[in-house]
């Protein structure tokens, strides 16, 4: 009942928090001068196109952007009616991106669930990768296998990830027959998933997975390494040992448990910093994820579109923070017994 209440708790600050994110995403991306159909509109009246202008106006009162910031605010969310009535990112209208001419809920359709299988498939590399790396270069301290490690961790942190992505893209498919490019087959866009999709789907991540995983795979095995190493030289080890307690089996009870910490805290800062920092791998690979459309809607200044993405990555900041924060509450139980004296 006491991780349950904490739950619930967490759900409703995770929803005031995201309120508070809207307001500073729908600021920040209104600070330029201008938008997209402002600027289209000097472009148009400079070319003498009056059709054209006239359709621009009619858009800007269609999606209520002649009206003050606060209303624009309020209809973009859903919280006052708007020219249609309620209808806002609440309501599931996400808006309309005027550089694609699309509603943003097209464009970012698949592109979502996509991104966020990538980054999920990146993640789980991560951990898969860095902890029994970080393991081993902890248990193995001062050996070969500590030192290979660390040029390999060091290596891939210096490495940037577009250029591992470039290197991924010509090496990968001259050695390993890899597909070059997107996450699948040309053929199979648009269409229902299916296994051949999916087996297609797979195949395309391999190389994403590596290029984005890397850099935080190699952080993460670095920092776990250290912590092991502190957790290592404590006196409850030794007495432990002293005791007849196996190394291996004092090692994964409690050195590791401890250390582990930080990286369940780390679960709420993966998935977004991976999002954005692949915006540049997603460019170089042709993959079908929300990247470039962020990269386009931004140097446009399309509203609704950039408005939506930043939504979603900010989303899943505070969704990770709080399946870290339950996580951390189940693991140790010095912040267990917080949350009951609390």
């Amino acid at each position: 009942m006491v991780i349950l209440r904490y739950a619930i708790y967490r759900f409703i600050t995770m929803l005031l928090t995201l309120l508070v994110v809207s307001v500073l995403v729908f600021a920040i991306i209104n600070l330029p001068p201008g938008d997209y159909l402002s600027n289209q509109i000097a472009e148009l009246q400079a070319s003498g196109q009056s059709a054209g202008v006239a359709k621009a106006e009619f858009l800007r009162t269609e999606y209520a952007l002649d009206r003050p910031l606060w209303q624009q605010y309020m209809i973009w969310m859903g919280f006052m009616p708007g020219p249609h009535g309620f209808s806002g990112i609440i309501q599931g209208n996400f808006g309309w991106s005027f550089e694609f001419d699309r509603p943003v809920s097209e464009i970012v359709g698949e592109s979502l669930w996509l991104t966020v299988l990538v980054n999920l498939a990146a993640v789980l590399f991560v951990y898969l990768v860095a902890l029994p790396l970080g393991v081993l270069a902890a248990a193995r301290s001062r050996t070969w296998v500590d030192y290979s490690s660390a040029f390999v961790g060091y290596l891939g942190l210096a490495t940037p990830n577009f250029l591992l992505a470039l290197i991924m893209f010509y090496y990968g498919h001259k050695l390993f027959d890899l597909p070059i490019g997107g996450l699948m087959d040309p053929g199979f866009e648009g269409l229902p998933m299916s296994w051949e999709k999916a087996k297609s789907i797979l195949i395309h991540l391999i190389v994403p997975t590596f290029v984005i995983g890397t850099s935080g795979a190699s952080a993460m095995m670095q920092r776990l390494r250290a912590n092991m190493l502190d957790e290592l030289g404590k006196p409850y080890v030794e007495t432990a040992i002293a005791k007849g307690m196996s190394p291996s089996r004092m090692l994964y009870k409690y050195p590791l448990r401890v250390a582990f910490n930080p990286f369940v805290a780390d679960i709420g800062n993966l998935l977004p910093s991976m999002v954005s920092g692949s915006v540049l791998v997603s460019v170089v690979l042709g993959l079908q994820t929300i990247g470039p459309s962020l990269l386009t809607a931004l140097k446009t200044q399309d509203l609704f579109l950039s408005g939506f993405i930043l939504m979603f990555v900010a989303l899943l900041t505070l969704v990770g923070t709080m399946i870290s924060d339950v996580l951390l509450v189940l693991l140790d139980p010095r912040i267990r017994y917080e949350g009951r004296e609390t």
